[in-house]
């Protein structure tokens, strides 16, 4: 019987297919049907999710296997940093290997295995790339720029500052002061710039970042496709790497940055190579539940918990004692 995994990465919560070990792998139109009724937060499974993870066959050379991300509404990602974690401790336990690639829309990507953060807290690092800060890699259009990078954009905020940044997937980057992380802008553009609008018009995961110290983040993220999220691993890392090149005197290459978020703590490292830029994204890879659900439930979309056998692993518990140690900040709810 096949089986599905509630996962998640500094909370940002997922479910993970594997369609490799399906007799006939879902359509397209089948995994946005069972994404947006399982990963509903009302309706869904286990109170729903941010997405579902699909673990293919790898399609480059020298790869272990393919991710896809679906997100909640049905749309699809071209990465998930947070997610990608996850999925390499998936594969590295089914394949039985602790460093490999895994193939995404834009690339093939590295992930090794890390020192668990706490007891029974397991740790997967992954590479975010490629990165571009070009208008069309985002897009963006109607801002009177051909880049944003910490540029006024009063069509968007007065008095914020943004750059915009593809990891690959597509990131708005402001860094603010307390009171504007608690607030309710974040919020406002966010819905504004995933909404119909004329400045970007595929949508743009946005991040407010608050400086904490020396090498030291607070970051939140309104997510394209979801909204209000706990963590966003690309946006983590795309906001790491302006923490580098806009704060120079606060952050470095080659560094590792903590990085806080409402769901936990992860660890990043920018680095620059071969003048290519590229962010190692360290952190939390958890699964909570194991579901078995028979093949023909998961092709009609319509999963509940009645069908499932469903078996908590332990871990969530472990992981909140992990979170529990970490400093109180107080920035948001």
């Amino acid at each position: 019987m096949p089986t599905l995994l509630k996962v998640h990465g500094s909370q940002n919560q997922f479910f993970i297919l594997d369609q490799t070990r399906l007799a006939q792998p879902l359509t397209d139109p089948e995994l946005r049907q069972l994404t947006q009724r399982i990963t509903d937060p009302k309706t869904g499974l286990l109170g729903g999710a941010d997405g579902v993870l699909v673990v293919d066959k790898s399609f480059r050379e020298g790869s272990q296997a393919q991710m896809r991300v679906i997100n909640a509404d049905g749309s699809e990602a071209a990465m998930c940093g947070n997610g990608l974690r996850t999925v390499a401790r998936y594969v590295a336990g089914r394949d039985h290997r602790d460093q490999f690639k895994v193939d995404t829309i834009d690339a093939s990507l590295r992930v090794r295995k890390q020192d668990d953060l706490a007891a029974v807290v397991p740790a997967f690092a992954v590479e975010i790339s490629p990165v571009r800060f070009n208008r069309e890699a985002l897009p963006f259009d109607n801002l009177g720029y051909d880049r944003l990078l910490d540029t006024p954009a009063p069509e968007l905020w007065p008095q914020l500052r943004f750059s915009a940044i593809a990891v690959p997937n597509p990131h708005l980057i402001s860094f603010v002061d307390r009171p504007a992380l608690q607030d309710d802008v974040l919020g406002v553009i966010g819905r504004r710039l995933n909404g119909e609008n004329p400045y970007f018009s595929d949508g743009v995961n946005v991040n407010f970042a608050h400086i904490l110290g020396q090498n030291q983040l607070f970051v939140r993220t309104y997510e394209r496709g979801v909204g209000f999220t706990n963590a966003c691993g690309t946006g983590m890392s795309a906001t790491s790497l302006a923490f580098v090149l806009l704060h120079p005197d606060q952050a470095s290459f080659d560094q590792p940055i903590d990085v806080f978020n409402p769901g936990g703590k992860v660890r990043t490292i920018v680095h620059y190579q071969d003048q290519e830029y590229w962010i190692e994204l360290i952190g939390n890879a958890t699964f909570t539940h194991r579901i078995a659900v028979d093949e023909a439930v998961l092709h009609q979309g319509n999963v509940q918990a009645a069908d499932c056998q469903i078996t908590e692993t332990g871990e969530q518990k472990a992981y909140q004692a992990f979170v529990d140690q970490l400093p109180t900040l107080g920035l948001v709810d």
